[in-house]
């Protein structure tokens, strides 16, 4: 997901934030869980009572796998990337329930690229790059939203040795 900030003044930096698609709500997980695990475990009950019991441990491990992973997929809700375009800079900043981090590259030398991916099954990879150093964005953006994101910023934030007006934002 992709939220704007445009600035009605022209001093203001242009932000643009962006977050994962989480649609899962806890509440959601819990009952989608919750159901899964009785069902597991009430058909893994029934074939343990007719002498199969080595099935109850494999359905054991199997919802302690899918608990961690939904556990994982509702700890990418708080993932948010943050970046703010100046006049004279660039800045992405990362943040997390536990993490934050940020890199600032001068607007007149950041180019942004979207890199072609190493194979038809891998997304492309969009940075930001000035100096040596790079950093990726939108990792879990779709391919099209990714494409999007990337003109949008090549417009803003122009090419090496170009810095386009901010008061012409678009």
């Amino acid at each position: 997901m992709i939220a704007l900030g445009d600035a009605s003044a022209n001093d203001r930096p242009l932000r643009i934030e962006l977050c994962p698609n989480c649609s899962l709500s806890v509440r959601g997980a819990l009952l989608f869980f919750g159901s899964l695990c009785f069902v597991s475990f009430a058909i893994a009950g029934m074939l343990a009572l007719q002498g199969f019991w080595p099935v109850l441990p494999f359905a054991g491990l199997e919802m302690a796998l899918l608990g961690w992973a939904l556990k994982a997929s509702l700890g990418r809700r708080f993932h948010r990337e943050t970046i703010t375009v100046t006049d004279s800079d660039v800045s992405v900043e990362w943040r997390d329930r536990a993490y934050c981090a940020q890199v600032v590259f001068p607007r007149h030398w950041a180019q942004v690229k979207l890199r072609r991916p190493a194979s038809r099954l891998h997304p492309s990879r969009l940075t930001i790059e000035s100096h040596g150093r790079q950093c990726e964005l939108g990792s879990f953006l779709t391919e099209e939203e990714r494409r999007g994101l990337a003109l949008r910023l090549q417009r803003l934030v122009g090419h090496v040795n170009e810095s386009p007006s901010l008061a012409q934002r678009s």
